[in-house]
């Protein structure tokens, strides 16, 4: 995302009354009337996606599961791309942290999350169950990013706080939808499918842990942003 500093008079006052900067040498006011990226490295991620997403759909160990957890990623892939095209986009940053679920839940989605090989991170840590799920919801935090950029983008946020306790609580609350939508599909679909899509591996506080952890992935997210917000600035 590109940025220039306004050289309208009109637009700084604007952008000082909004985030309540004292005076003109704090604002460090910004306008942007697109949010652009020129470079190429997106598509890259798009198409790396693209190809991962086509060779795990050959013979995954489940196809209903394969499709309940592939599509909800596939749209967002989808309209990420949409809004590429049409000159909506984020930083390269944003991209990466993004990008990290759609991998990610590409590949849970072929193997189911509980059988995917990852032994080695188990081992090094000394877990007992596969934490490859446990991994997976912490990228989901990372959206926290993103939509904070957007947030300060568009000026749609009137304090310099709600600028990181919007998106905290927007991922908070798509964590616990995403837990509902996991119990729903279980207790419809039943059997071997229902619990590999719910994949708690036994654990009775599976839900909750996961909503820890997507938690925990949007507070790291959001550091990074205030890090690398700082840097832009």
């Amino acid at each position: 995302m590109t940025g220039v500093t306004s050289t309208d008079p009109a637009a700084d006052t604007l952008c000082r009354r909004r985030f309540r900067y004292p005076s003109h040498e704090h604002a460090k006011c910004y306008t942007y009337r697109h949010m652009t990226n020129p470079s190429k490295f997106p598509l890259i991620l798009f198409l790396g996606y693209a190809v991962l997403f086509i060779i795990l759909a050959i013979n995954p160990y489940s196809r209903d599961v394969w499709f309940a957890e592939n599509l909800p990623i596939f749209i967002i892939a989808l309209t990420l791309f949409i809004w590429h095209v049409k000159g909506f986009r984020f930083s390269n940053i944003s991209y990466v942290l993004m990008f990290v679920l759609l991998y990610l839940h590409t590949i849970g989605g072929h193997f189911t999350f509980e059988r995917v090989p990852f032994e080695w991170f188990n081992e090094l840590f000394g877990f007992e169950r596969n934490m490859y799920d446990r991994v997976a919801h912490f990228s989901v935090g990372f959206y926290a990013y993103p939509l904070a950029e957007y947030l300060r983008a568009r000026g749609l946020v009137t304090r310099s706080w709600l600028l990181y306790f919007v998106p905290l609580c927007f991922i908070i609350s798509v964590a616990a939808g995403y837990e509902m939508i996991e119990w729903w599909y279980a207790a419809s679909q039943g059997g071997e499918a229902g619990a590999a899509f719910l994949g708690s591996q036994g654990d009775i506080w599976d839900a909750q842990k996961d909503m820890l952890m997507d938690t925990l992935g949007a507070v790291f997210a959001l550091g990074l942003f205030a890090i690398t917000g700082r840097k832009r600035n």
